[in-house]
């Protein structure tokens, strides 16, 4: 079995209008998300191995500010081509993935597309569909590899947005 943690990059900031789409840092929102986030993953328990993570900044910030929280040391592997990816290009990156839960952190739309694709029943989540910033899926695949992952195979475990983490 193979577990994936979805997770969108925390809320980020646009203060300056001239720093560029991949450099925008977190704002305080973001910040106070992504350490929740963490807190909220390590209580259940969903602790990934290895960490697929966008190499824009907001991404690598969300991942910094939940790793703290979860124990041991998941391996981080920034990949570039989940910059703005779409479905089919989070799933080719996948499919190389190592560990038996893999966390991946991306950015919509692509990524709200790419979940919607790989769960067989969709969370009973008003939130699902637009995948706010935050959104975190979990799900198992009853499979060997990622190399053998296709879409409408997942099953949900859980789905959940920030805002509910307050609540």
């Amino acid at each position: 079995m193979k577990r994936l943690i979805l997770t969108r990059h925390a809320k980020s900031s646009w203060d300056d209008p001239a720093t560029l789409d991949h450099d925008r840092p977190l704002n305080e929102r973001g910040k106070a998300a992504a350490a929740e986030l963490g807190i909220w993953l390590a209580s259940r328990g969903y602790v990934p191995g290895e960490v697929l993570c966008s190499d824009a900044l907001r991404t690598r910030k969300t991942w910094s500010g939940l790793a703290p929280a979860l124990p041991g040391t998941p391996v981080l592997n920034l990949r570039p081509a989940l910059y703005h990816a779409g479905a089919d290009v989070m799933l080719a990156v996948l499919r190389n993935a190592g560990g038996d839960c893999v966390m991946m952190i991306g950015h919509n739309p692509g990524i709200a597309e790419f979940a919607g694709k790989l769960v067989a029943r969709a969370p009973v989540n008003p939130d699902f569909a637009r995948y706010p910033t935050g959104a975190t899926l979990v799900c198992d695949f009853a499979a060997e590899s990622w190399a053998d992952v296709e879409f409408g195979q997942a099953i949900t475990v859980d789905f959940i947005v920030p805002r509910e983490m307050a609540a």
